[in-house]
């Protein structure tokens, strides 16, 4: 998590918030120093501290209105496009009509295929990206490296889960077999790990306390499972996920212990 450091806190926080481009109220602050001003400028010592959005704020807007807009918009004409004028992707040809609903290709091909695909969509969005793929136990990371990354990451990282979906979208039609992939840029899927364990936790808290099942709010599948795994050892909770994607939820309820 970056610290800020400025004259007076309040310079501080305004110097985060415009890192951050959010406003006062969507983010968390922790004051690290308060600084002091010294006499005469002796011994003056800067304010410090940590900015980070909250966690309502940082979920809640996660998916809403991407995928309609980016997808329907902007990545599903250069899908189809790629689709259709990729050679290797037999069964999508006008050839072989009877393979259409077939998944055919290969890992290594169905994976070279995502990241031509990745590759084509960061174009269209007018962020060129090289696309570095690294295995992850059985999950293929596919990371855009590009000069632009506030453009694929969006606003509270709405335009990346858009690729995140996509992404899983296509491997599904292409590939043989089923294949788990993550997009990410730069390193907010790191970052986000750290709020999603944060958001765990607060969950299964609020769950216990009331005595009433948490819904949260949609996100992708990757990080539901990471919410499903941090929260598998609590004992006095159970997780599972609800709806359609890439709408689909998490609930966290209570476990009614018996006497």
């Amino acid at each position: 998590m970056p610290i800020y450091e400025a004259a007076t806190i309040d310079e501080a926080i305004q110097l985060g918030l415009n890192d951050l481009g959010l406003d006062k109220e969507k983010v968390e602050i922790e004051i690290l120093d308060e600084g002091k001003k010294g006499f005469l400028g002796i011994g003056r010592k800067n304010a410090r501290l940590k900015i980070e959005p909250s966690i309502s704020e940082t979920v809640s807007e996660a998916i809403e209105e991407t995928i309609e807009e980016t997808v329907e918009e902007v990545l599903e004409e250069p899908l189809e496009k790629t689709i259709e004028e990729t050679e290797t992707i037999e069964v999508f040809t006008e050839d072989q009509p009877e393979e259409v609903e077939t998944s055919e290709l290969g890992d290594e091909a169905a994976l070279t295929e995502l990241a031509v695909y990745l590759t084509d969509i960061t174009k269209q969005l007018d962020a060129p990206a090289l696309v570095k793929m690294t295995r992850e136990a059985n999950t293929f990371v596919f990371q855009l490296d590009t000069q632009k990354q506030g453009i694929l990451i969006g606003k509270h990282g709405k335009t990346l889960n858009a690729l995140q979906y996509l992404a899983q979208v296509f491997i599904h039609r292409i590939a043989k077999n089923k294949l788990s992939v993550v997009v990410n840029v730069g390193n907010y899927r790191e970052k986000r790990q750290e709020i999603i364990q944060r958001l765990a936790d607060r969950t299964a808290e609020k769950a216990i306390k009331s005595g009433q099942p948490v819904f949260l709010e949609p996100m992708p599948a990757f990080e539901r499972k990471q919410i499903h795994a941090a929260l598998s050892k609590n004992e006095y909770v159970k997780t599972h996920s609800e709806g359609d994607e890439p709408y689909r939820y998490l609930v966290v309820e209570p476990v009614k212990k018996r006497l």
